[in-house]
Order: C-alpha cells, then sequence, then structure tokens
C-alpha cells in the first residue's frame, strides 16, 4: 500500500528541485479556500445541489446519503447531494414564460414567506435526499387565491431552498455543528433566494463573491507545505490567509417565520412520502 501523508506534509521534489505538496481534491480545495471551519456549511447551487460541511470525524452512513470526505486540513467533509436545485428555478421560469432567473427572482418577491400555502416538492428528476429515485415533483396547496405566477414563483424558490435544509438536517441529525452557510453558485445572488435562505436553513449565510476557490485553496496548501518544509509553519495548523469578500445575511426577525414555512415543507413532504428520511 503507498503511504499516506499528511495535509503539510511534501511528497517529493520535481527534477528542478520545486517542492511537490500532498493535493488534494477540487472540492475539498474549494473548502479550503473559502477558509471554512468547524460550524460552517457549504450549499453549493447548481442544476443539483450540495451541501458539505467540515466535521472532527468521518460520518459512516449506511444509508447512502452521506459521501464522507476528507478536507484538505486533516479533517472530515461530509457531503449531501440533491439533484434537484437550479434546475427547479429553470423549469418554473419556463412553465411561467419568462426568460431567466432574475425575472422568476422577481416575480417571487411580490409574494410573501409560505407562497400563500404553495408548497413544491422539487423533485423534478427524482431524488436524492430523501432517496426516491422514481418520483416526481409535486405542488400542493391549490386555492384559488394562491393561483397566481407570483405565488408559483415564490413556491419553486422555497421548495429548491427547503430541499437543500432537508440536507442541511441530515448532516445536523449526525452530529454536525452548522453555525454558518456560504452559499455558492451563481442563483446565490438572486433576491429571492438571498431573501428566504437565511430563515429557512436556520443560520447566518454568506454569498461570497465569485473567484476559484479551489485555485485559491491549492495555492494555500502549497503555501502550508513550503513553511513546514522551511520550518516557518506549524504542520498542525494551517497558515492564515485572507478570507473571501461577500455579503452576510442574519436570520434575524425572519427566522420564525421562515421555521413555519419549513414546517409546511416538511408536512407536505411527509404527507406524501411518509417515512422518506428513516
Amino acid at each position: 500500500m503507498p503511504e499516506v501523508i499528511g495535509p503539510a506534509d511534501a511528497a517529493g521534489t520535481t527534477p528542478e528541485g520545486l517542492l511537490i505538496s500532498a493535493g488534494t481534491g477540487e472540492t475539498m480545495a474549494a473548502a479550503f479556500g473559502l477558509g471554512i471551519g468547524l460550524g460552517d456549511a457549504v450549499v453549493s447551487l447548481g442544476a443539483s445541489g450540495s451541501v458539505m460541511a467540515v466535521h472532527h470525524e468521518a460520518l459512516v452512513d449506511n444509508t447512502g446519503m452521506i459521501t464522507s470526505l476528507a478536507d484538505a486540513t486533516g479533517m472530515h467533509l461530509p457531503v449531501v447531494t440533491t439533484l434537484n436545485a437550479v434546475r427547479t428555478l429553470r423549469g418554473a421560469a419556463e412553465m411561467l414564460g419568462l426568460g431567466d432567473l432574475e425575472s422568476l427572482s422577481d416575480l417571487a418577491m411580490k409574494s410573501t414567506p409560505g407562497a400563500h400555502g404553495l408548497v413544491l416538492l422539487p423533485y423534478l428528476e427524482g431524488e436524492r435526499t430523501p432517496n426516491l429515485p422514481h418520483t416526481a415533483g409535486t405542488l400542493s396547496g391549490l386555492r384559488r387565491e394562491s393561483m397566481k405566477p407570483e405565488h408559483l414563483a415564490r413556491a419553486a424558490f422555497e421548495g429548491m431552498l427547503c430541499g437543500l435544509a432537508d440536507a442541511l438536517d441530515v448532516l445536523r441529525g449526525r452530529g454536525v455543528e452548522v453555525r454558518r452557510v456560504f452559499l455558492l453558485g451563481a442563483a446565490a445572488e438572486l433576491s429571492a433566494v438571498q431573501a428566504a435562505a437565511p430563515a429557512l436553513f436556520g443560520a447566518q449565510v454568506v454569498v461570497p463573491q465569485p473567484a476559484d476557490y479551489a485555485a485559491i485553496g491549492a495555492a494555500r496548501q502549497a503555501a502550508w507545505a513550503l513553511g513546514v518544509s522551511q520550518g516557518t509553519l506549524d504542520p498542525r495548523t494551517p497558515p492564515m490567509w485572507q478570507g473571501p469578500a461577500g455579503q452576510v445575511l442574519e436570520p434575524g426577525e425572519e427566522l420564525a417565520v421562515g421555521q413555519a414555512v419549513r414546517q409546511q415543507y416538511v408536512s407536505v413532504r411527509e404527507q406524501t412520502y411518509p417515512g422518506a428520511f428513516r
């Protein structure tokens, strides 16, 4: 078996004498570039979604919902994915005849939290979290007063975010602490996402400025290995690095409202798919 070196160790040198650091994967490098630590999670908004957080031990999960990775510092990085994130928003925009997600966001902001009772379970491509591979999306709570475009738009945003909150709760349920959430992806800039995410996630949300955080993390790791080899850095402590600039959003007074919206979503999910997370 090959030797497994520590995160600050050097693997060797190139023929030119350049130090080769331990290296890591793209996901772990991005987490290192963001500077996340215990209590932090990262929610990534792509067509599908992912949630990862730093933890002090590997998580063994027989359900298959958690993928347990090693991070770039010697800690652990459990990851939970959802199949439906921004594809939910794009589908809603097409249904409503809107040309882009900014228009969908503006429309959703004309509604109110809870979307007048509309709840969208966004399982449009089946779902992995919870494990429902052959299901479809569900729109619940249709009443005459809720049948307006702005309420459907709001339900799409809340459904996507509640699905990701379910993924966060999978980690919380295994003892992973989440006090702060970094929200990544172009959709994180949308006003409807920023308005709803802190209260639905029940945590402070940071929307960092776009950057290649994997490359930043790789540079940080290279600096760590070089510093350790020169005796200027501690192999147990990563080098200090400038954190990402970005917006900081607090749940504030909207927390109770957001948690009520979340409970509305959970109730519909449990009625439709009883025991999906058991």
